[in-house]
């Protein structure tokens, strides 16, 4: 779980504390390119020779799939030829590149923009703002939350409220971060039983997300998390028991000397006594058309095992 506080971009929230989202500075993705020169200093070519290299794909493999030559893409490579705004697009999108990057692309290349960055609290993403909080909302009593391109969570559910009623008060001043409330020393890091397995999970997902969007940010949010003291034992507890194998059962009545067999690795946390365990569900917005909602993630966590299950619902109740 990217566990994080209870936050919503609109007053709409079902949980306490709120952080107002700023696409223009928390989410600030870099455009640099690999030399961390901007794409109008380096030119569209280096740009985006850069990320093919980083794809992995050849001239000749890219020509294919764009409906081009390798030799037109070697001369826009080197910069002997300048690409059509069209092929520009077309490139960026068979080398999957994040949309932040592909407006980069674009202005390297002498072009304007194509993708705007709306401000998640702008009256035109309305719609889109109370779909997602009723999703979230109607995920209740499981845990549900959204975040954007570095982590910072934008709105979330009471299930996740429930998660971190035991962390400090300041860790959840905003802006909340994901990433920190889970595996600081004292979030809740120290209740997750299979710790090693979620951290080590947990930043080999950030180095994914690093390596498709070339995010300074992301890359100093990753340094620091990965930095944070390790191990920590719980009360009661020593690394390496059966408590924190992801195969045990749920520290419930229901749940004690049972063994679940789980079809995706678990986050096992500690809540009032009780070990629940969750599945992460990350979803994102298909063929988005600005930055901003291009960089949302909704981060559901779904209960492992009939135990948690049980348990959850007999907080609504």
């Amino acid at each position: 779980m990217t566990a994080a506080a209870s936050a919503s971009p609109s007053a709409a929230t079902s949980t306490g504390a709120s952080a107002s989202p700023s696409t223009g500075s928390s989410t600030a993705r870099s455009v640099s390119g690999a030399g961390g020169a901007s794409g109008v200093d380096k030119g569209v070519g280096p740009l985006l020779r850069g990320w093919r290299e980083q794809r992995r794909v050849s001239q000749l493999e890219l020509a294919l799939r764009a409906g081009s030559s390798a030799r037109h893409i070697s001369f826009v490579e080197t910069g002997r030829s300048r690409p059509s705004e069209e092929m520009v697009l077309r490139l960026a999108e068979h080398l999957d590149v994040p949309v932040r990057d592909r407006n980069a692309l674009l202005l390297a290349a002498g072009y304007a923009p194509r993708y705007p960055e709306t401000p998640l609290d702008d009256p035109a993403l309305d719609a889109l703002r109370e779909g997602v909080e009723r999703l979230i909302q109607g995920y209740e009593p499981y845990p549900a939350f959204v975040v954007d391109a570095t982590y910072n969570v934008v709105a979330a559910n009471r299930g996740i409220a429930m998660l971190l009623d035991t962390v400090p008060e300041r860790l959840l001043a905003p802006p909340l971060n994901a990433m920190r409330l889970t595996l600081h020393p004292e979030g809740l890091a120290p209740r997750i039983r299979n710790l090693r397995e979620w951290r080590g999970h947990l930043l080999a997902q950030m180095e994914r997300d690093i390596a498709l969007r070339r995010s300074e940010p992301l890359r100093a949010l990753y340094e620091e998390v990965a930095a944070y003291p390790y191990p920590y034992l719980s009360e009661g507890s020593s690394e390496g028991s059966s408590e924190g194998s992801p195969e045990s059962g749920s520290g419930s009545d229901e749940g004690i000397g049972e063994t679940v067999p789980y079809f995706a690795l678990p986050m096992q946390i500690e809540h009032d006594g009780r070990v629940l365990s969750f599945i992460l569900s990350i979803s994102t917005f298909n063929t988005p058309m600005d930055v901003t909602v291009a960089e949302l993630a909704i981060e559901t966590l779904l209960p492992a095992d009939p135990a948690t299950v049980k348990y959850l619902q007999s907080l609504m109740s």
